[in-house]
């Protein structure tokens, strides 16, 4: 695995010459802690032997974020704080081109916990843009190249891709097309697809059993593999032990399969207008076409043929006149069978 990492980020290394004084220099390295109430305890109410009343209590939210980052901020970026505190959502982060050519990079980790739920989650990226206009000896123009670990635990997905592309510019306007490279586990494999009847039914009870579970059935007694009563009833066990095993069971079939490298074609293009009253920032990505390696854990054994890849954004905003303006930023993602995406929009008047 190391070996293959190296090989894929070398060509990122040799192209963009790095200068480590050079790379490092503006960038902002930046480190914090947030954190407020979750949601408000709840009360649940039982009637079994009496009145019974139990308090469900979620811990308060945080979030500590640590990272580094190097990337120009477009016109329509205005640094709104005076540090970085690390709930900063920067939109065009995503965007296959930045403002500047030359190395940018960003690596961040988020460790946090959202109603109860924790979260580590990494963006890591580095990305090099040629010049086209550069006139050094051993200048590579019209080229981009790419290297990007993804870990988003709230969407359930994890990845490490490269790309390297071919960009020409029309006007405001860049087209590009390449290769890419990712890493990841085999989403599309579903572990309980060898348990599935005839009729589309899990035979759970099985499978449970399997998983070191007990039942007797002539007193209604569920068991779980330490031995502990998990369950008195066979509604119990149907409706919150089995979908806890079944979880559990997924979880780990997933975990003991290897990462799958996927090979694709990509292609894609990225525009960007500003002026102080009017600006539009858009990028779109496209993989069609996948090779297929023949894999037992392939992609290509989910579904029928080749599929689409595709991620893209938009920033707009527009100042109509001295008080009123609207603005639309959002970015959607879609690789093999996991989406993830948000955005905001709205609308600023100004009272005089």
């Amino acid at each position: 695995m190391k070996k293959l990492l190296v090989l894929l980020l070398l060509p990122l290394f040799s192209y963009s010459q790095i200068d480590i004084k050079k790379t490092f220099k503006f960038s902002t390295f930046y480190a914090a802690v947030n954190g407020g109430t979750s949601i408000s305890d709840i009360e649940t109410y039982s009637v079994t032997d009496g009145l019974g009343v139990q308090t469900v209590q979620t811990p308060y939210d945080y979030n500590l974020t640590l990272g580094i980052r190097k990337i120009a901020r477009f016109g329509y970026e205005n640094k709104a704080n005076t540090f970085y505190d690390g709930t900063e959502s920067n939109y065009s982060d995503a965007a296959t081109l930045g403002k500047k050519t030359g190395t940018e990079f960003l690596f961040q980790v988020d460790y946090r916990r959202q109603k109860g739920v924790e979260y580590l989650d990494q963006h890591h990226f580095i990305r090099y843009v040629s010049d086209d206009g550069c006139g050094k000896k051993f200048c590579i123009k019209h080229f981009i190249v790419k290297a990007e670990y993804l870990k988003d635990g709230f969407a359930d997905v994890e990845y490490f891709e490269t790309s390297q592309r071919y960009k020409y510019n029309i006007g405001k306007l860049t087209i590009n097309a390449g290769a890419a490279q990712r890493l990841s586990e085999p989403y599309g494999y579903d572990p309980l697809a060898s348990w599935k009847l005839d009729n589309g039914n899990i035979h759970y009870t099985y499978l449970a059993l399997q998983e070191g579970y007990n039942v007797d059935v002539y007193h209604e007694m569920y068991y779980n593999p330490n031995g502990d009563i998990v369950a008195y009833s066979s509604d119990v066990w149907e409706q919150i032990v089995i979908p806890e095993v079944l979880a559990n069971y997924t979880e780990k079939k997933r975990n003991e399969l290897n990462n799958r490298l996927q090979h694709s074609l990509v292609v894609g293009l990225d525009y960007y207008y500003y002026n102080k009253n009017f600006w539009i920032h858009t990028w779109a990505n496209l993989m069609p076409y996948h090779y297929n390696d023949k894999n037992e854990f392939s992609y290509h054994n989910y579904i029928d043929g080749q599929w689409l890849d595709y991620s893209g954004g938009l920033i707009f905003g527009q100042k109509i006149n001295k008080r009123l303006g609207v603005f639309a930023e959002g970015k959607y993602n879609k690789y093999w069978n996991r989406e993830w995406y948000d955005f905001k929009m709205g609308v600023n008047y100004i009272i005089r």
